[in-house]
């Protein structure tokens, strides 16, 4: 666990602008700053950095939030790894609440090292093939023949190990990198007394983690000695471990993200030569076999898969494993074939962006279309192989857990077979029942379904909406506005009501508003007086009094959270919200607090006097606590009028008592209705 007082540490000195500017081209408007979307695609900037609140909004995917749930957004890191990437960021010391084991600090002190070299080999390699004649007249000349331009070798940070015995060995071991690390990297190797270097006389492909560490390397000959191996990975050590690993996905993943889609191929080279050609949502699962945590990674950022495959057919029947795995974690999968004696790298090489894509898109076929395809060629006049086939495809549909994706799948398959849909449907339940043991697998799926959530303190009060309609009352502005994770669709009346009044208190709550206080002197009779309070008392007040509460499950947190700050005497402000670890209420603080517009500096040269919501806050308070009020009222009317309709469908005496309690509360409830609308100045016509 990070102590409380190191995460406000890390809160109070982490700027916003300075992290989202590392994602994210940023450009000064007023006292904010803009840019594109990263989420989304755009051609106007909607991407709005507050450095004075400390928040940002993407007004066209709607999300937004604190500098952590930034992170938690566009690096889908947790909670704890975006704090620790912010305290590296800003040479924070996160001392945990627990002390570490000693293993746990070798392991660390291992891994600290391992990085430590892993970055000075990237450099020393980089350095050798743009800088030594070596390596430039073999290993960058190489990558210039493949097409290469130098702004991507730049970019991917590709190297050369230089054709000699311990020429990297030798370099490490001046800089004081101890031989016992260097071994264990896998960049040197010692026999008896000898050293040298693993890769020597290679190009090399640093391998990078999600956050942009050198976890290993890829190294590939440029000997036409069939003895020697084409490629040379790092071993597997407490640092690089191969299967939980993509190629290229630190570059990619933003693209992922934006184009809910993850291309995936092959080598190195496809990975690099797909960004050259502007196509960036692409992985490598480096020539091993996918693995369930490769799989993972990429479902962390989307759902969706496209395979890239060069024709090759002993390729593709080996990935038929891997489309089921990625089908059992509930991922959709199409694949794309290029034409014969193509693969991504040269496919992409001679192909502008447009080109890339349009093949990609127009020859993506669905797994099961993909699958029978190359069976049925397979197959040919044979039924038996024909039965094979269908019970290939059978097993691949059958590892689907999302019961409506097994039913599209098995209607599909009814179609390119010709069989009964029935029969298909029981060889597939057939197949899960012979495979349930293996149904609870190690890897359990993160999402758990929605429970419903008991409400309590339900409102007495309630309302007749007749003359109304519902739509004419919810606030323009809040129809127009982008939903964020928690906004509910536009027909839910209340919830804009709710929103209002935590729009009020995120805003305002520590602003102080005059109203009124009725008192009782010792006539009894009732004296009016002009008092100050804070906005956040005024409106717990007014809403507890009538046992009100949100429907809401994240403003009720929020509302709660106020309450218990009273309760302690403590008036929070907004900072306290955006700044929150739970991630659903400071998105929706930052949602609130963000301004949708600026007024321009030019008013004020006018001397014009613009008029604002704090300019007349006593109203706008009692304004929005009287409609969130008069909604929940309209809202319990028309459960009253449901409820009657219901109980006249049959004609007994209890039911005809029941109707006649709720029209005696329907007529209270349409007059609290009518005292609350000359409160908000508004006539029924």
């Amino acid at each position: 666990m990070i102590p409380k007082s190191t995460i406000d540490e890390i809160f109070q000195t982490a700027r916003v602008e300075e992290v989202i500017a590392d994602f994210v081209p940023l450009k000064k408007s007023g006292s904010n700053f803009k840019g594109k979307s990263p989420f989304v695609d755009e051609r106007t900037p909607s991407f709005m950095v507050s450095p004075a609140k400390q928040i940002w909004k993407c007004f066209s995917s709607g999300k937004g939030g604190n500098v952590v749930s930034f992170l938690m957004e566009a690096e889908h890191y947790s909670y704890v790894e975006a704090l620790k990437w912010l305290a590296n960021k800003y040479n924070i010391e996160i001392k945990e609440d627990r002390e570490r084991t000693p293993q746990e600090i070798e392991n660390y002190s291992i891994r600290e090292n391992l990085s430590i070299i892993n970055e000075f080999a990237k450099d020393h390699f980089h350095y050798n093939l743009l800088k030594n004649e070596q390596g430039k007249a073999i290993g960058l000349s190489y990558f210039l023949e493949r097409g290469f331009r130098e702004d991507i070798i730049e970019k991917f940070q590709l190297g050369y190990c230089l054709d000699q015995s311990d020429g990297f060995t030798s370099a490490a071991l001046a800089k004081n990198y101890k031989l016992n690390y260097l071994e264990k990297s896998g960049l040197t190797k010692v026999k008896d007394t000898r050293k040298f270097d693993f890769f020597r006389g290679r190009v090399m492909f640093p391998i990078h983690s999600i956050a942009g560490k050198v976890l290993g390397f890829g190294g590939r000959t440029l000997k036409s000695d069939k003895k020697i191996a084409k490629y040379f990975n790092s071993p597997e050590s407490e640092l690089y471990n191969k299967s939980k690993i993509l190629y290229g996905l630190f570059f990619a993943k933003n693209a992922i993200i934006k184009y809910d889609n993850c291309y995936l191929v092959e080598g190195y080279t496809d990975v690099i030569s797909m960004h050259q050609s502007g196509v960036e949502n692409v992985v490598a699962s480096s020539g091993t076999s996918l693995t369930v945590d490769q799989i993972k990674l990429i479902k962390r950022y989307s759902d969706n898969v496209t395979i890239l495959y060069d024709g090759d057919a002993a390729g593709i029947r080996a990935s038929f494993r891997g489309i089921d795995m990625i089908l059992s974690e509930g991922m959709n999968v199409k694949v794309v074939l290029f034409p014969d004696g193509d693969d991504p790298d040269s496919f992409a090489k001679k192909s502008t962006t447009e080109e890339l894509k349009t093949y990609i898109e127009t020859n993506a076929k669905d797994f099961i279309v993909f699958k029978s395809d190359v069976l049925l060629a397979d197959a040919g006049n044979d039924p038996l192989k024909k039965a094979q086939l269908i019970n290939d495809i059978v097993n691949s549909i059958a590892v689907i857990e999302d019961a409506i994706k097994r039913q599209i799948y098995i209607k599909e398959c009814t179609k390119i077979f010709d069989f009964e849909e029935q029969t298909i449907t029981n060889e597939v339940n057939k197949s899960r029942q012979k495979n349930s043991q293996n149904a609870q697998r190690s890897y359990p799926s993160q999402r758990t379904p929605d429970n419903a959530t008991q409400k309590t303190n339900k409102p007495v009060v309630s309302l007749s909406a007749d003359e109304i309609p519902l739509e004419a009352m919810i606030p323009p502005e809040y129809l127009d506005a982008q939903p964020t994770t928690t906004v509910k669709p536009k027909d839910d009346f209340l919830y804009y009501y709710e929103l209002d009044v935590i729009r009020i208190l995120l805003n305002y709550a520590v602003y102080s508003v005059r109203t009124t206080s009725i008192e009782v002197d010792e006539n009894g009779k009732e004296k009016e007086t002009a008092v100050e309070v804070s906005v956040v008392e005024l409106i717990t007040h007014e809403i507890n009094k009538d046992e009100m509460s949100f429907e809401n499950e994240t403003f009720n947190a929020i509302y709660n959270e106020y309450c218990a700050g009273l309760a302690e005497g403590i008036l929070y402000n907004s900072e306290r919200f955006t700044r929150h670890e739970n991630s659903d209420i400071s998105s929706v603080a930052a949602d609130l607090v963000a301004p949708k517009y600026e007024i321009s500096a030019n008013w004020s040269t006018l001397k014009v006097r613009i008029n604002t919501e704090i300019d007349n806050l006593d109203r706008a308070v009692l304004e929005t606590i009287y409609a969130f009020k008069q909604a929940v009222v309209i809202t319990r009317i028309k459960a009253i009028q449901s409820e009657i309709n219901r109980l006249n469908e049959v004609d007994t005496q209890e039911n005809i008592d029941q109707i006649m309690d709720l029209m005696i509360e329907h007529s209270k409830l349409d007059k609290v209705k009518l005292l609350l609308l000359d409160k908000l100045g508004r006539t029924i016509i």
